[in-house]
């Protein structure tokens, strides 16, 4: 079933409450998907460093000891961490990054890239996964989450959404691809590498991929509208972007609420009840096939 939330703040001041305003709307959608869940939060960009996001499958990591090494190779590098996952800023460029880490580190996994992003997501319910990350204090400009109930691949880190590709571009989705598989085969066919044998991942690979090859992002939707054969409601962001986007039957649930303040997503009005003047917000279905595109 699933559940996506997202969360775009237009007012500067209003962004130290990022946190505190979503993770209600992540814990509400817990009763959609109990499974795991994730959040993608979005900072202001960096200027000439990146935030690396990674993630460990153990959990008696020494993050401590990783960043003691990583400063033989960055003496500038900073980190940051909670339980399993950490944020690592440097200016390494990113190949260099990924060559270093799976020579050094090769039990990480590296779970997001780019000047903007941050990410988290682990299975367990959405209640405690938010409280071990401490998701409520978090601040940013945007953020986008998921919930999910498990219905075509295992349950683990890595099938949880977000699910991310290249720099600063995560998507979350609710519903189900009937042919990732041939999505998988045309990309793998041009260099692009899976990680895992999820059909979001197909969506979220091809969408970057067609922008690698020159498209907009409202053109890599629009080709994915004749591409990608299911049933979706696409949320995505990039670093200044909030997107919503569903497919022809629009048969997975989306509502949009937008004030001046905020645009708010979820696959339900229930999780957006709390948020500051949604009695007088522009409360709206999203049309199918139709691309909702908001920007800082």
């Amino acid at each position: 079933m699933c559940g996506i939330i997202g969360l775009l703040l237009k007012r500067e001041e209003l962004r130290d409450s990022l946190g505190q305003l979503v993770t209600p709307m992540l814990d509400c959608m817990g009763t959609r998907g109990p499974d795991s869940a994730g959040l993608a939060v979005f900072h202001e960009p960096l200027n000439a460093q990146r935030r690396y996001g990674l993630f460990s499958a153990a959990t008696d990591v020494d993050w401590q000891a990783f960043h003691d090494g990583f400063l033989n190779v960055d003496a500038e590098c900073e980190i940051s961490w909670i339980d399993s996952h950490a944020t690592t800023i440097s200016s390494m460029p990113i190949e260099r990054f990924k060559q270093w880490l799976g020579r050094s580190h090769p039990n990480l996994h590296l779970i997001s890239v780019g000047r903007s992003i941050e990410m988290y997501k682990d299975e367990g319910h959405p209640a405690e996964i938010a409280e071990r990350f401490q998701f409520s204090s978090l601040t940013g400009t945007h953020a986008v989450g998921h919930t999910r109930m498990a219905t075509e691949s295992a349950v683990s880190p890595a099938h949880a959404h977000p699910y991310t590709a290249g720099e600063d571009f995560c998507l979350v989705h609710n519903g189900s691809l009937s042919n990732p598989n041939s999505i998988r085969r045309k990309l793998e066919s041009r260099g692009v590498a899976f990680e895992t044998d999820n059909d979001t991942e197909a969506g979220c690979r091809f969408l970057e991929w067609r922008m690698r090859e020159g498209d907009t992002l409202e053109e890599a939707i629009s080709a994915s509208f004749n591409e990608l054969d299911g049933f979706f409601t696409f949320l995505l962001a990039t670093a200044d972007r909030l997107v919503v986007v569903r497919d022809a039957f629009a048969c997975k649930p989306a509502v949009a609420a937008e004030t001046d303040d905020y645009v708010a997503v979820s696959s339900e009005f229930r999780s957006l009840a709390h948020l500051p003047g949604i009695e007088s917000a522009n409360v709206f279905e999203p049309a199918p096939e139709q691309i909702y595109s908001w920007t800082l």
